[in-house]
C-alpha cells in the first residue's frame, strides 16, 4: 500500500514539476499576440490616415480669376460645362489618377517688342536717350530692327495680294534675321523695288517702332489642347512655363502682323495715325490666333514709340518744320477766311455764296438766305434797301411835282422857267457859307473884281447834315 501511494505521489508530483515551462511558453504566445494585435491595429490606423490623407489630397482651391481642367489620366475629363472647374473649392482624384490645371483666365499679360528698334546698349535702354550717329553711319540688320513703310500714298490702285505676299515675306526675313532665328546671307534681302513695289510705282523706306501687346487666355480647354507646354516639374505653375512657351509665338504673329500692315501706310502716316496702325495690326493678330484655335485673346496692341532713322533725323527735323509751318499757315488763312465770312454775312455766307452760283437754286431760296444774313453785309444791305426806297419815293415826288406844273408850264412857260431857275438859285445860296455878288455896269468895258479869302470868323460853317 505504501509502495503504490509513493507510486502515485511520484506520478501526481511528476506533472506538477514540468508545469511552470508550459506556463512560461503560453504567456509569450499571449504577449506576442497581444503584440502583433496593437501593430495590426496601429498599422490599419496608419493605414486609415493614410487613406484619408491621400483622398484629402484631392481637394483643391481655384482661384476666383481662374479656372481649371481635370486632367484624368492625361486626358480632360468631363462633359459640357463639368470640364471646366469655377473658382471655390474641388475635389478630385489625388495625382497620379487626377491633375488639375489651373488657368488665370482673367490676367492679362503685357509683352513688349522691340524686335523692329534699333540696337541699344543696357545705358542706352535705362536713359532712354536717343544716340545720335552720323549721316553717312550705314543701318546694320544684323542688330537694328526695321519694318518698311510706303514712301507715297497710294493713288486707290491696290497691290497684287501676290506682290504683297512677297513684301510681308522679305519683310519677315528681314526680322528673323535681325533676331537671328534664321541665317539669311544678305543677298537674300536684297529685292527688285520695281518688281515688288506697288503697282503705283513707289518704293519703300524704313521706320523703326516699339510695340506692347496684352493678350489674356479665355479659353483654357482650347488652349491646353492647340498650344504646346513643356513638361511641367514639381514646383512650377502651369501659368509660367505657358506663358514662357507662348512668347515665341506671339511674338512671331505680331511681327508678321507689323510687317502686313507697315507696308500699306507712308512713314509720315506711320508717325502720325499710331492709333489705326495699332487697330489693324491687333485685328490680324487676333484673327491668326482664332484660325489656330489658341484660345488666346489680343486684348489690346500699343504703338509705345515710332521714328525715322537715326541717319536722317536732320532731314526729318526740316520737314517736320516746314509741314508745322505749313499747317500753321494753313490754319491761320482758314480761320482768317471763317472770321471775315463771319464778319460780312455771318453763318449763312458760304451757304449764300453756293446759292448764288448755282443755276438750280430757286429764287424763293435765295431769298430765304437773304434774310438770313447777317454780319457787315447785313448793314450794307439795309443801307442799300433805304437808298433804293428813298431813290424811288425822290422820283415819284419829282414826277409828281413834275405832273402838277405842266400845265402851268403849257400856259406860261418863260415864268415857270423863271420861277424854277430862281428856286434853284436859291437852294444854291442858302446851302453857301459866303455869297459875293457881282453886278455888272452900264457901258463898262472892264470889271475889277477884289476879293478877301480870309473868312469871316463870325459866320459859323454848316455842318455835313446840314448842307
Amino acid at each position: 500500500m505504501t509502495e503504490q501511494d509513493n507510486k502515485e505521489k511520484k506520478e501526481s508530483t511528476a506533472p506538477e514539476q514540468e508545469k511552470p515551462v508550459g506556463e512560461g511558453l503560453d504567456t509569450a504566445g499571449r504577449s506576442l499576440s497581444e503584440a502583433l494585435s496593437i501593430s495590426f491595429i496601429i498599422l490599419k490606423i496608419i493605414m486609415i490616415v493614410l487613406i484619408i490623407a491621400f483622398l484629402a489630397s484631392g481637394f483643391v482651391t481655384v482661384g476666383s480669376d481662374e479656372q481649371a481642367l481635370v486632367l484624368r489620366f492625361g486626358k480632360i475629363h468631363g462633359v459640357g460645362e463639368e470640364r471646366l472647374l469655377g473658382p471655390g473649392p474641388h475635389w478630385i482624384f489625388p495625382y497620379p489618377i487626377d491633375e488639375i490645371i489651373k488657368i488665370p483666365v482673367e490676367k492679362k499679360v503685357n509683352l513688349a517688342i522691340d524686335s523692329f528698334w534699333y540696337f541699344q546698349t543696357e545705358q542706352e535702354k535705362l536713359s532712354e536717350e536717343k544716340r545720335p550717329v552720323r549721316p553717312d553711319s550705314p543701318l546694320n540688320p544684323k542688330k537694328d530692327g526695321y519694318c518698311i513703310t510706303r514712301s507715297e500714298k497710294r493713288t486707290g490702285v491696290a497691290a497684287t495680294p501676290e506682290k504683297s505676299d512677297e513684301v510681308v515675306v522679305r519683310g519677315q526675313l528681314l526680322i528673323r534675321y535681325r533676331s537671328g532665328d534664321v541665317d539669311v546671307q544678305l543677298e537674300d534681302l536684297q529685292y527688285d523695288s520695281e518688281r515688288y513695289a506697288g503697282s503705283d510705282g513707289s518704293d519703300y523706306n524704313i521706320v523703326h517702332s516699339k510695340w506692347q501687346l496684352t493678350y489674356q487666355i479665355y479659353d483654357p480647354e482650347r488652349f491646353f489642347k492647340n498650344i504646346y507646354v513643356d513638361d511641367i516639374t514639381p514646383g512650377e505653375l502651369y501659368f509660367d512655363v505657358a506663358t514662357k512657351n507662348i512668347t515665341p509665338l506671339l511674338k512671331h504673329i505680331f511681327e508678321n502682323a507689323v510687317v502686313t500692315t507697315m507696308v500699306n501706310y507712308t512713314i509720315d502716316e506711320a508717325i502720325s495715325s499710331k492709333e489705326g496702325i495699332a487697330k489693324n495690326v491687333r485685328d490680324i493678330i487676333q484673327k491668326k490666333l482664332d484660325d489656330i484655335d489658341s484660345g488666346v485673346r489680343a486684348v489690346s496692341v500699343y504703338l509705345t514709340d515710332i521714328t525715322w532713322p537715326r541717319q536722317v533725323d536732320h532731314a526729318f527735323q526740316a520737314s517736320i518744320t516746314a509741314s508745322q509751318s505749313s499747317k500753321k499757315a494753313i490754319t491761320e488763312a482758314k480761320s482768317y477766311a471763317e472770321n471775315t465770312l463771319s464778319e460780312s454775312a455771318g453763318p449763312v455766307a458760304e451757304e449764300l455764296f453756293v446759292a448764288l452760283h448755282d443755276d438750280t437754286i430757286s429764287e424763293q431760296n435765295e431769298e430765304l438766305l437773304w434774310s438770313r444774313i447777317a454780319g457787315a453785309s447785313q448793314e450794307k444791305l439795309a443801307e442799300a434797301r433805304a437808298y433804293r426806297t428813298e431813290v424811288v419815293e425822290t422820283a415819284k415826288a419829282n414826277a409828281e411835282y413834275l405832273h402838277r406844273l405842266l400845265p402851268e408850264y403849257r400856259k406860261r412857260p418863260e415864268l415857270v422857267i423863271q420861277r424854277t431857275y430862281l428856286d434853284a438859285i436859291e437852294q444854291i445860296l442858302g446851302n453857301a457859307d459866303e455869297k459875293f455878288v457881282i453886278q455888272p455896269t452900264k457901258n463898262a468895258k472892264s470889271t475889277e473884281i477884289r476879293v478877301q479869302l480870309n473868312r469871316d470868323p463870325t459866320i459859323k460853317s454848316k455842318s455835313k447834315e446840314e448842307k
